[in-house]
């Protein structure tokens, strides 16, 4: 991996900040549970980025609000979640309150959605970090000024007097990083912080989470349904489906070794300039109804390896040849033995250009990208109208 975002392993401390252990939440409603997050396990240490990918309704961001302690009272939270070792399942809302954003901060997806309109973006700020600190409201106000300057916003305390609407959309999700950090906390839960966003300022964000991450020695969680945000970014990923974790480990090694047929279909999904002219690779069908899960594997009715094992008995986590690898599949090994994975999910009803050399004849000088190394591709230019 190259460029700007990389992660960074060195100074990664082995005291946990963030013990997630057998995590599960339910719902209930009038046709049943709906079992949105299933025993979910992981370890969070200082200045280390955990990212978490999957299908929309895998569990990510339930998974998140539970750490946080913002499920409605209705939900059902079973497991252990531990901040220093400071149980936070079955406290009370008050002393919640002490342990968020001081321990644990939250970064939302829609800014426009957490930020008031009525008010400025300085104040907000300045309430925020006064809700946690005994402090005049001229010294929250040179913190909310500190905190936009640190997340990369011009002229801060002229940027403070203004209003939310006065913000572009990037501006906007920086505004809401400055209020995660404001109070210096040690874990930081990005719930798809790039979304809607053009892909500069995607960057833009990106790099400021990880200069944050050096400069106030915080852990971040990483939401994302982009599994590029999470190649350039993490230093381990946790790939969920169907409510539960199907596979986990370092990130070069899930996208160069992926052990489950889900992370191999999402891998596959992705448009690749390497492959020009040829299909693209979805997953067929949809994922599971969360209230009536499959007997055995959520994935087996979708995965092309399916055996009857798999519709009967749900695997654990299994420890693959690589111990820090872990996958929730019976077929793991058989799928280390193939050469292309991505075969797999290759469909004959998908859309293919039928002579994509036909760029190149139009264009002699457009680069035409290859297995062995990828290069950004340039369309012919139109010429001007007569």
């Amino acid at each position: 991996m190259t460029g700007l975002l990389q992660p960074d392993h060195r100074g990664v401390s082995t005291d946990a900040l963030l013990t997630v252990e057998d995590l599960s939440v339910g719902f209930p409603t009038d046709d049943g549970v709906v079992r949105a997050v299933r025993n979910v396990s992981y370890t969070l240490r200082p200045r280390e980025v955990l990212g978490i990918v999957g299908e929309s309704g895998s569990g990510k961001s339930v998974s998140s609000m539970a750490v946080m302690g913002l499920l409605p009272r209705t939900a059902k939270v079973t497991g252990s979640i531990r901040y220093r070792d400071r149980e936070l399942v079955g406290l009370s809302y008050k002393d919640m309150q002490s342990v968020r954003n001081n321990g644990v901060a939250m970064i939302f997806q829609d800014p426009m959605t957490s930020l008031n309109p009525v008010y400025t973006i300085g104040w907000q700020l300045a309430e925020a970090y006064r809700a946690h600190h005994s402090v005049s409201k001229r010294t929250a106000w040179a913190k909310a000024i500190e905190a936009l300057e640190l997340v990369g916003i011009p002229q801060p305390d002229r940027r403070a007097s203004q209003y939310p609407h006065e913000f572009s959309g990037g501006m906007r999700q920086r505004v809401v990083i400055a209020m995660a950090i404001i109070n210096d906390p040690d874990v930081i839960i990005a719930d798809e912080p790039t979304t809607a966003l053009d892909v500069t300022v995607q960057a833009q964000i990106l790099e400021t989470l990880l200069r944050l991450r050096d400069e106030v020695d915080a852990a971040i969680v990483m939401i994302t349904h982009d599994l590029g945000v999470v190649a350039g970014m993490v230093d381990r990923v946790q790939v969920m489906y169907g409510g539960t974790v199907v596979e986990a480990g370092p990130v070069e090694e899930i996208f160069d070794r992926p052990r489950m047929p889900y992370t191999v279909g999402l891998l596959g999904s992705l448009p690749n300039p390497a492959r020009l002219g040829q299909r693209l690779t979805p997953i067929t069908g949809a994922p599971p109804s969360l209230i009536n899960l499959p007997a055995g594997c959520a994935f087996s009715p979708r995965c092309p390896l399916v055996i009857d094992q798999c519709r009967t008995s749900e695997p654990p986590l299994l420890a693959t040849e690589r111990g820090d690898h872990s996958t929730r599949c019976h077929r793991w090994q058989h799928l280390a033995g193939l050469n292309r994975p991505r075969e797999l999910f290759e469909h004959e009803e998908i859309g293919v250009i039928e002579n994509p050399a036909a760029l190149v004849e139009a264009d002699p000088d457009i680069p035409v990208a290859t297995e062995a190394h990828t290069v950004e591709l340039r369309l012919p230019q139109e010429g001007p109208s007569a």
